[in-house]
């Protein structure tokens, strides 16, 4: 990283703290937090379980899934169809969007992405999407949990 990009970033930084956000980098984005209070952060923690299901339906359809990568919902649907496991995590996913049909599950889930800013509409017509490099977001969130080896053991499988 050059010297002038560190400088605009901790200017940034600092303009930013003064009006009580915090302004976190990661690879290849950006956003903003505050500090937290205790309300504050146990929804924090809901929204991180229910990106963890998202990530984890997402991998199980593709283990590529990750920035760049490209999709359209009817693939989605289609492997749903012939796969167990992908229709189990999508039923799972149901809790999250008060939803029953499959359509409209998926429906919901890639409009949360799009209303986070992690995957774009890329073509209209095919309705192809593309994954944003911001989802590198979500996979550090999945990264970063530790459990420690003597409370893993304790975890029914």
């Amino acid at each position: 990283m050059s010297d002038g990009y560190e400088q605009t970033f901790e200017n940034l930084y600092d303009y930013f703290r003064s009006i009580n956000f915090t302004l976190e980098k990661g690879e290849e984005y950006y956003y903003f937090s505050r500090p937290e209070n205790k309300v504050d952060l146990e929804t924090k923690i809901e929204a991180a379980f229910r990106w963890i299901d998202i990530i984890d339906f997402l991998k199980t359809y593709d283990n590529s899934f990750s920035s760049g990568y490209r999709f359209t919902p009817s693939d989605i649907l289609v492997r749903i169809k012939i796969d167990a496991e992908l229709e189990t995590k999508l039923e799972g996913l149901k809790k999250h969007t008060d939803k029953e049909k499959h359509q409209d599950i998926l429906d919901k889930i890639l409009k949360k992405l799009i209303d986070d800013t992690f995957i774009e509409l890329e073509n209209e017509i095919t309705h192809q999407y593309k994954v944003l490099a911001s989802f590198k977001y979500l996979e550090q969130l999945i990264l970063t949990i530790n459990i420690p080896e003597d409370v893993r053991n304790e975890i029914p499988e």
